[in-house]
């Protein structure tokens, strides 16, 4: 049994709050210093922000989050940076999945409590890559884990990008041991694979789930690292390229692209079956989709 793990759950979306608030900020300041080439003439964006509910099936409250997104900004086109806390029962579509995942005890007592950040970035320069992230703590009577990663999503990929990208990742985790960096990439390589069209959806990073070694604060150090390693990993490859110019070869290169994300995201994206499945915002767990695509 895992107790109730108060302490622990207030401290894991407490963090996840935290990292939250400092990529808005990180975002927010590339917009303002985003002064020449492309979009420079726009106005610089800034996020909206919208609470989140969460309703249980009898209508009590059942947690929440805050929806962060900023849309039309001199860099970003869409982004979008989520961070939720919810608790409740898991419907039988649900407890089936854990339980083939091997979650102890979810049919006995399928109570369940989560949170976590989730970040998705869709850019206005074709050469600025799209990017993922997210970290999560998921707890039931039963069990606890840690879950997440980042990884970049490039229309026009560039090596030197994905070489930094893939090593402020490792920086970050080697400290935690020099295996681990190896074996989450090799699951993100996995799980970031679109089978029905025989590619990645990008060009990679990290992923785990299910992280539990028994040593909770171990793993929530883990967890705390990968986040931290996403604005190192990703900050430098905008200012790099925000100013490059393009034509409308790169940007239909750009759309089609997000076609390949979206269908991801719909078909196989765990974080998104799980909200939906779970009752949350609609819109919180869509935040993902681009604001434009095309398909061939």
């Amino acid at each position: 049994m895992t107790e109730t793990f108060t302490a622990e759950k207030s401290r894991a979306s407490a963090w996840f709050h935290q990292l939250r608030d400092e990529i808005v900020a990180s975002f927010e300041a590339l917009e303002d210093s985003h002064c020449e080439g492309p979009f420079s003439d726009q106005s610089a964006g800034r996020f909206e922000v919208t609470p989140t509910t969460r309703t249980s099936d009898d209508g009590s409250d059942a947690g929440g989050g805050l929806m962060s997104v900023m849309r039309g900004g001199r860099v970003f086109e869409k982004v979008g940076v989520n961070i939720s806390a919810v608790h409740g029962t898991l419907g039988a579509a649900a407890q089936k999945a854990m339980a083939a995942r091997g979650v102890p005890g979810i049919a006995e007592n399928p109570q369940f409590w989560a949170s976590g950040i989730s970040l998705v970035a869709h850019m206005q320069n074709p050469h600025c890559p799209a990017v993922h992230m997210n970290t999560r703590m998921f707890w039931t009577p039963n069990a606890w884990w840690f879950g997440g990663g980042s990884d970049l999503n490039p229309c026009l990929e560039y090596d030197e990008d994905t070489v930094h990208f893939h090593g402020a990742q490792q920086a970050h985790l080697d400290p935690h041991g020099t295996e681990l960096y190896p074996e989450l990439k090799k699951w993100a390589d996995e799980y970031f694979y679109i089978p029905h069209r025989n590619r990645a959806r990008g060009v990679g990073g990290i992923f785990m789930d299910d992280r539990n070694t028994g040593d909770w604060e171990a793993d929530f150090a883990l967890t705390q690292d990968i986040g931290r390693a996403f604005l190192p990993a990703y900050v430098p490859l905008i200012e790099k390229r925000r100013s490059l110019p393009f034509g409308e070869p790169e940007k239909d290169a750009q759309l089609i692209h997000r076609g390949l994300y979206a269908e991801y995201n719909l078909v196989y994206d765990r974080g998104t079956k799980f909200g939906l499945a779970t009752g949350h915002d609609a819109n919180a767990v869509l935040m993902s989709l681009p604001p434009m695509a095309k398909w061939v």
